[in-house]
């Protein structure tokens, strides 16, 4: 798939604004620094389109971009600041929660994961609530450049360990050097092929 067109649509803070269309969303979520705004850059071919707060963890917003005049990429807000509840199920509870369990449109979850750092509990509780919610997710190891093809084997592997997940389930990313870039577009291209 070429992205040929992407631009930006809107930006939504209250719930009953979260777009309800049937358009093929597919949304990133991760924390804070993991590299969410630069890679869905490097996805879609731009520098600026996904812009990063200059404060981690400030942004709360539901940011939506239409690509190709066919499906969306939803930017939902970093996670690094959120504070764990008593159960995985109440720290989404906000706009996030109710854009991932209320969207008719959405399709996939990417969760973003810094491939050099030991998944934290916030990773795990978002998987366990996609899981719980059977919300379809792949997860993307961002800034896989700054390792060694051996050693980014060796943390694929212990990342689909720590999230309990199988090793398939996630694709090395680099918005650097534009590694899984086919692959994750390969993968939007198969699902929005088969909603068609």
């Amino acid at each position: 798939m070429i992205i040929k067109k992407a631009v930006y649509k809107t930006s939504v803070v209250e719930k009953d604004k979260l777009i309800q269309d049937n358009v093929p969303e597919f949304a990133f979520v991760g924390r804070s620094n993991v590299g969410k705004s630069s890679l869905i850059n490097m996805l879609v071919g731009q520098k600026r389109l996904a812009k990063a707060s200059s404060t981690p963890g400030l942004t709360k917003m539901v940011n939506y971009f239409d690509i190709n005049d066919t499906f969306r990429f939803v930017d939902l807000p970093g996670y690094g600041y959120a504070k764990v509840g008593k159960s995985h199920l109440d720290v989404w509870a906000g706009l996030m929660g109710e854009y991932l369990v209320g969207s008719q449109s959405l399709d996939t979850v990417f969760v973003l994961v810094d491939i050099r750092i030991e998944p934290s509990e916030l990773d795990r509780s978002m998987l366990q609530f996609l899981i719980y919610h059977q919300i379809p997710f792949m997860v993307l190891a961002t800034k896989s450049d700054k390792l060694s093809r051996s050693r980014q084997l060796q943390q694929r592997k212990a990342l689909a360990k720590g999230l309990l997940i199988r090793e398939e389930l996630i694709i090395l990313t680099s918005s650097e050097s534009g590694l899984g870039k086919d692959k994750v577009l390969e993968y939007i291209e198969n699902k929005v092929e088969a909603n068609a």
